[in-house]
């Protein structure tokens, strides 16, 4: 990305990405307009619950586009290990860990910059992702979360 094309800080993502964070291995897509009015700000399939594999790589793809990244909140429930916090690309990430079942990952950017991803299972379908992260970027979404993943079949598999 040439500098002229580059955020700035304080400023949101330019129109839609589709991302390959790392080949293989994860999708994000943010919201298309500057106005963040849907409860959402995007979403984000890692391909597995382990947190120390997938994060680096959201969090390297997010910097690119929003600037750095301070701190991510997370579900504790719904990975394996959480650790209180990662280096990425030579920064400290803090991670806070709710038992909250929200389907989500928040992000902050700077002090005080929040930004809501709807995440999808590792074990949806390829189909069902697309269909839950376009809903989750639809410019105005009010759906929550857990209704997306419900709506689009992409929904936590029951552990019986």
């Amino acid at each position: 990305m040439a500098d002229s094309d580059t955020p700035p800080a304080s400023g949101l993502p330019p129109g839609t990405f589709d991302e390959a964070v790392k080949p293989g291995t994860a999708l994000l897509r943010l919201e298309t307009t500057g106005s963040r009015e849907g409860i959402l700000d995007g979403a984000w399939w890692p391909r597995s619950r382990d947190i120390v594999a997938e994060l680096p790589a959201l969090v390297s793809a997010l910097t690119e586009h929003l600037g750095p990244i301070t701190r991510v909140g997370l579900d504790a429930t719904a990975w394996d290990e959480l650790p209180t916090r990662l280096v990425v690309d030579d920064r400290v990430v803090h991670i806070d860990s709710f038992p909250i079942g929200d389907d989500t990952v928040l992000i902050t950017r700077g002090e005080q910059d929040h930004f809501s991803l709807l995440v999808v299972p590792p074990h949806a379908t390829p189909q069902a992702a697309r269909a839950a992260m376009s809903q989750a970027v639809r410019a105005g979404n009010v759906t929550q979360a857990a209704r997306i993943l419900i709506n689009t079949g992409t929904g936590r598999k029951s552990s019986t």
